[in-house]
């Protein structure tokens, strides 16, 4: 059916009289955009474009190269019905390197202009996809909002730092094309009835870190209005430039190569070098200090206040774990100056203490104090907690980032996200309309939601658990206050 209607929408098109440029978005899943003509998909109450190039292929010659913009407007119309291909990365069949596109979904017949938001994909920096059936943005778009899913270079093609490639091998090509997808949104987002004034990042994971980084950006300060940080390590020491190209030189090494023909090997044997060294190294591929696009790390940059001074949520899930070695948090917990039955008395498995630790160290504590220093530069500012587990896993939940991105997109039914109950469904109802209302205005709150109080001169934060939805005094200040130390 949605075929059936995207051709009946290209029939429209042609058959008008009038320039592409001043058709009425809405009427039919098409929209001119500095590419030339695109023409989408549409399903239920929702038109999707797929698949559309924000920069031209960072292949051969253009491989460890900022993006650049795709070829000259074409005067043919093109299909925008399936996603492209993910970036390559390990243990992924169907990828390509040709993979700097983005997916556009938009309420159908619903004039603009219209509140944008920006998703910027997870996965260590190293793995991940916006086309992810999880991230479909049709239950966010059918509250009359514009979302826009983005896919970006990732591992060593993303992140890989050497003095041979190009601008002094900084390294942050992955940063450079989410910046790159903005401009995108920015100069065409109106030609999907999108308001480029009214831009919301949000994302989880190394997507949130990226968007920090962003906010501290000058280069792309202007391309947004709003940011969601959900699971931001906000105290995470980023590689300076030495680091990052140390192991790129180790990385070619791994190959053979000094460099200089890096960008003539196939990706199949950089693939493989690439889990070599992540196995090594599991941070080897990620955004480091370059002394331009990234000046500083994302703390030191709260604290300096150097961040763009925007609407903020900031939040992390109550259990984050998934990412150190249980030694290696061992470690941690002893050099924190308190011991574990301090800090967790009623936990007396080891594997338990580490795993609360892991997410307060990294997750829990850095974010509210990124809270703290963005509300102190005056700044709205929003704190969450997640802790709400769907009923059908109860009996055996399961912890690890992303656990509220089911609820947030409304996915069912598809890898990552189960069937949802009545109530299950109530909470994520809840849960999307806070983003929706920040995506709006910079303030989640709404009628007959839940009050969510800033977080402006106090530890307040919204506590989404199983036994209800509340703003309250963090519980866990006390701790927290313990491992900031």
């Amino acid at each position: 059916m949605r075929f059936l209607l995207a051709l009946i929408a290209a029939s429209a098109c042609l058959c008008s009289t009038g320039p592409a440029a001043a058709q009425q978005v809405g009427q039919f899943p098409f929209a001119l955009t500095r590419e030339g003509q695109m023409l989408g998909a549409v399903e239920g109450e929702v038109a999707s474009f797929k698949g559309m190039a924000y920069a031209a292929p960072p292949v051969g010659p253009l491989r460890w190269r900022p993006p650049q913009l795709t070829p000259e407007k074409s005067s043919e119309m093109r299909t925008a019905y399936e996603y492209a291909a993910p970036c390559p990365q390990p243990s992924v069949s169907g990828t390509s390197e040709d993979c700097l596109t983005l997916n556009v979904f938009r309420p159908f017949g619903v004039d603009g202009p219209l509140p944008v938001m920006v998703f910027i994909h997870g996965g260590g920096f190293v793995r991940g996809t916006a086309n992810d059936p999880l991230f479909d943005g049709a239950r966010l778009a059918q509250a009359g909002l514009i979302v826009v899913t983005v896919n970006y270079r990732l591992g060593m093609l993303g992140w890989l730092g050497h003095p041979a490639l190009s601008d002094g091998g900084s390294g942050n090509y992955g940063l450079m094309d989410q910046v790159a997808a903005l401009r995108w949104v920015h100069d065409n987002i109106a030609a999907f009835g999108g308001d480029p004034r009214n831009v919301t990042l949000f994302g989880t994971g190394a997507g949130a870190t990226s968007i920090a980084l962003l906010m501290l950006c000058g280069e792309a300060r202007e391309l947004f209005q709003k940011a969601i940080l959900q699971s931001v390590p906000g105290r995470v020491r980023l590689r300076s430039r030495p680091d990052a190209e140390a192991s790129g030189l180790q990385f070619a090494a791994t190959l053979g190569k000094d460099g200089a023909d890096l960008r003539a090997v196939s990706v199949t044997r950089l693939l493989a070098a690439e889990g070599k060294l992540l196995a090594k190294s599991p941070q080897a591929f990620a955004p480091s200090i370059d002394g331009s696009l990234v000046t500083e790390d994302i703390a030191a940059g709260f604290a300096a206040g150097h961040e763009g001074r925007i609407p903020l949520i900031v939040g992390a899930n109550d259990d984050e774990t998934g990412f150190d070695s249980e030694p290696d948090i061992a470690e941690a917990l002893a050099s924190s100056g308190a011991t574990a039955e301090q800090l967790y008395p009623d936990l007396a498995k080891s594997t338990d203490v580490a795993a609360r630790f892991y997410t307060d160290k990294v997750f829990s504590e850095p974010v509210r104090l990124l809270a703290r220093l963005h509300a102190a530069s005056g700044a709205p500012t929003y704190r969450y907690r997640f802790g709400y587990v769907p009923e059908a896993r109860r009996a055996n939940p399961e912890g690890g980032q992303g656990r509220e991105l089911q609820f947030i997109f409304g996915a069912e039914g598809v890898p990552g996200a189960g069937i949802l109950s009545r109530r299950d469904r109530e909470v994520a109802g809840r849960m999307r309309a806070y983003w929706i209302n920040f995506a709006r205005s910079g303030d989640p709150n709404g009628p007959e939601l839940p009050r969510w109080d800033a977080a402006a001169g106090s530890d307040r934060l919204l506590l989404i658990t199983n036994d209800g939805i509340a703003s309250g005094d963090d519980p866990l200040a006390k701790r927290l206050d313990r491992l900031a130390r």
